[in-house]
């Protein structure tokens, strides 16, 4: 199994799943013509897809799926409450989902999970491949015991990091929005995502990305240093995954 990032971030997020024979993208806020782009930019197309699996309906996640699938004849997978979210929902083929069900999807097994975010029905994902588990953790404002319970033991993790406390509260956002973003149901700081780690056992772990960071109330560096010291390695080990320039192929072996 190997992923891969279009991008990540308030502007546009993409994820590739592949395992064997089996492509997933997992949400997609790109347009259709920047999707290709990206695409290509890792020798894929996105006439390989077998599926697009939608976490919730903000449009950083969303805003392409509904052209790509079109476009391309793609299967798109998501809640009924995210369907009922969409703002475009003229989709040539829909399954729904269960927030709290396996799945299975060509050669993988998706399993989604439930996640406190301001949404309608939103979920987080992990995938399997029979030897190797990747789990996907964005777009939440706190962690619970079921959070944790889905991403134990993972062989590699997509980790949002998305704002420092300190520059978000002194950042250009006004008050009302630095409350959502921070609150309960807005997105994890670097402070949470190390006490995430802290909690999990991560003695399988092959790849960590620090994943969804804010243009404006974070740093890389900053995401990095807290996730280095959490799992007491160096911050060179840490992937990263960028807004522009996304994330190359990871192989899980």
């Amino acid at each position: 199994m190997r992923f891969a990032l279009l991008g990540s971030g308030s502007r546009g997020n993409a994820t590739l799943i592949e395992h064997r024979q089996t492509l997933v993208m997992l949400d997609c806020g790109f347009s259709c013509r920047e999707t290709e782009r990206r695409m290509a930019r890792l020798d894929v197309h996105p006439a390989d897809l077998d599926a697009v699996v939608v976490t919730h309906e903000h449009g950083d996640h969303v805003r392409g799926v509904p052209a790509l699938a079109r476009k391309y004849n793609i299967p798109v997978w998501l809640t009924h409450g995210t369907y009922r979210s969409l703002r475009d929902n003229d989709l040539p083929a829909v399954r729904y989902f269960d927030g709290q069900a396996d799945m299975e999807i060509g050669d993988l097994q998706v399993s989604p999970f439930t996640v406190p975010h301001d949404a309608s029905e939103p979920c987080q994902v992990t995938f399997d491949s029979g030897r190797h588990r990747l789990g996907i953790l964005t777009d939440t404002g706190r962690i619970t015991p079921h959070i944790r319970a889905c991403l134990d033991a993972v062989d590699a993790l997509l980790l949002e990091c998305n704002h420092d406390v300190a520059m978000l509260a002194s950042g250009p956002y006004p008050p009302a929005l630095q409350q959502r973003v921070g609150g309960p149901q807005g997105h994890l700081s670097n402070m949470q995502a190390a006490a995430l780690l802290r909690q999990l056992d991560t003695s399988r772990l092959q790849h960590l990305v620090a994943a969804h960071l804010s243009d404006k109330n974070n740093r890389p560096a900053l995401a990095c240093t807290a996730l280095a010291t959490a799992l007491d390695c160096t911050e060179d080990w840490i992937g990263l995954a960028g807004q522009d320039e996304g994330l190359d192929w990871r192989e899980l072996g």
